[in-house]
């Protein structure tokens, strides 16, 4: 039986009542509290290592050219995608699948993407750290499963600007935080020799101590979702959770050390009022799935029937992940080149250049990147970090509620091929230092600060309309898992060609004198993606409704 949901009109919010939502109206702020640390792991994680990834895979083999470098950091930073690709769907599968649950799958991604990280840091060569970084995609299909919790613990629409919110402004966070812990924690015997110099450690191992800390906070993330996370799966409600309990029994424990007077073992939950009427509840050993003193019911399942896998494919859908996989491609390319590009070696006009190479012609025919230093690469992929997190909180929900979701996506769009077109022209901004030492100078900080405002701008208001877009083109709520998962597949293929294929063609351009051609192209990806996004439409997460379906009071 396919037909709209009945509900569909007084679901979409009106913008007076979106404009009117703010971060203290969200509903069951400690579960989303937690799905926020556990989505800050990955991009901590990430932009740590990519802030000294040249640099270790220099220090691998010192003989490699530039060009040679570059393709190994794509193939490198596209290895944990392409391992997400092979495995994303399978996860939300399983995470939709009433044995397994979201919990499980998400401490299966933490768990692995923990080792993963230690074997990286503990690397001496390029095949090493190849394998831990596969090891950790395979295991890892969090963001599709935090996604989908997110959806599950705020439901209502007119949440959604500001809750789908989170885990993009939580990856802004990690950006800011990740590339100056790794630029500063990496080869501490080379960066501080007068301090660790002589330690044997550091000069074993030069890249194991940041990630030692990611793994730390990567454990810290595991606890946190053990004992604190609820499962927002329907049929596995009424499953008995140990992990939950223990965190309650624990948190009693200090609570009655810190606290002579407070409840006893068998103390109730404490509703939290909030605007909307909904309820929040504290922590306690009682099982939220058995029933209070109050009398207190358990969640109310909105389906009984699990939607088959052929007929998640609606145009709607398809349109939506072609989209997906477009923004994914450019996007998550510009991450890798970005700090490949800002490690490159400035152009010197005394160096001979590579044979083949073309004679320097602007403005079109020029190579070079800027040879900043891990610090300044951590420094300067930071600046994305601040720029994002004050869009966000300040400006996206308030023109979202505006605009609407598909309207201020598309409008956003626009930002990234004038971004990616400019990108290479910051080898030729005058530098107070001359070649060949790196590029510094007020000019230069000035120009990469411009120049990430655009992106910043594009990926602050497109990245969370794009989740947004993909949730709600989910067909029935039964498959809503999978629907992410395979979303997440598609965006992890694209972060997995477009590294690769763009980190083989950027070293091409250096060795050939025209650095900007992969940048030009890129521009043209993004293009293709503003032109995709006129076939989308938002839907409303119930496509089609099946026997036994409950609408959401």
């Amino acid at each position: 039986m396919d037909r709209h949901s009945p509900v569909d009109n007084r679901g979409r919010q009106k913008g007076n009542d979106a404009k009117s939502v703010s971060w203290k109206d969200l509903p069951k702020k400690s579960q989303l509290v937690v799905i926020v640390l556990a989505r800050l792991s990955e991009p901590l994680v990430q932009t740590s290592l990519q802030s000294y990834m040249f640099y270790q895979l220099k220090w691998f083999n010192p003989n490699l050219s530039d060009s040679v470098i570059s393709s190994q950091a794509g193939v490198l930073h596209a290895s944990f995608t392409a391992a997400q690709f092979l495995t994303a769907m399978m996860w939300g599968r399983v995470a939709d699948s009433s044995r397994f649950g979201r919990k499980t799958v998400l401490l299966i991604g933490l768990g692995g993407t923990t080792l993963s990280c230690l074997g990286f840091g503990f690397s001496t060569s390029f095949w090493q750290a190849l394998l831990f970084r596969s090891m950790g995609g395979v295991t890892n299909g969090n963001i599709g499963v935090l996604r989908t919790m997110i959806s599950e613990t705020v439901r209502e629409k007119k949440y959604q600007s500001r809750a789908f919110l989170l885990l993009p402004m939580t990856f802004n966070i990690g950006i800011i935080i990740g590339p100056i812990l790794g630029g500063i924690l990496s080869d501490p015997a080379g960066s501080y020799p007068s301090v660790f110099g002589n330690v044997e450690f550091f000069k074993r191992f030069p890249y194991a101590a940041p990630n030692i800390l990611s793994a730390m906070f990567l454990l810290l993330s595991f606890l946190s979702v053990w004992l604190c996370l609820e499962e927002t799966l329907d049929t596995r409600l009424d499953k008995r959770d140990r992990g939950i309990e223990l965190g309650r029994w624990l948190s009693t424990c200090l609570s009655r050390r810190n606290n002579n007077n407070s409840s006893s073992l068998d103390a109730a939950y404490t509703p939290l009022a909030s605007r909307d009427d909904s309820t929040d509840v504290e922590m306690s050993p009682v099982s939220q799935r058995q029933p209070s003193p109050e009398g207190s019911k358990r969640p109310k399942r909105r389906y009984t029937q699990r939607l088959p896998f052929r007929r998640i494919f609606t145009p709607n859908v398809v349109f939506t992940l072609v989209s997906n996989f477009l923004l994914a491609f450019h996007v998550g390319t510009f991450n890798s080149l970005w700090f490949v590009f800002l490690s490159t070696p400035v152009y010197d006009p005394k160096k001979p250049q590579p044979p083949g190479a073309i004679t320097r012609r602007l403005p079109f025919v020029f190579t070079g990147g800027l040879g900043l230093q891990p610090r300044e690469v951590g420094m300067a992929m930071a600046i994305l970090g601040v720029l994002g997190i004050g869009l966000q909180l300040g400006v996206y929900p308030w023109l979202s509620a505006r605009l609407g979701t598909v309207r201020s996506w598309r409008l956003f769009l626009f930002c990234f091929p004038f971004t990616y077109f400019l990108v290479p022209y910051l080898s030729l901004v005058p530098s107070s230092a001359a070649p060949p030492s790196p590029k510094d100078g007020v000019a230069v900080w000035f120009a990469i600060a411009g120049v990430l405002c655009f992106q910043v701008v594009g990926r602050t208001f497109a990245l969370p309309a794009q989740t947004i877009l993909v949730n709600n083109c989910t067909p029935h709520p039964s498959v809503l898992g999978t629907v992410h998962g395979i979303g997440q597949s598609v965006s992890s293929f694209a972060r997995t060609v477009g590294p690769i294929l763009c980190g083989f063609l950027y070293g091409l351009g250096l060795s050939r004198g025209i650095v900007g051609a992969v940048w030009w192209g890129l521009s043209g990806v993004a293009i293709a993606g503003v032109l995709a996004s006129f076939l989308v439409r938002e839907g409303d997460g119930h496509e089609i409704w099946l026997a036994g379906d409950e609408e959401d009071e």
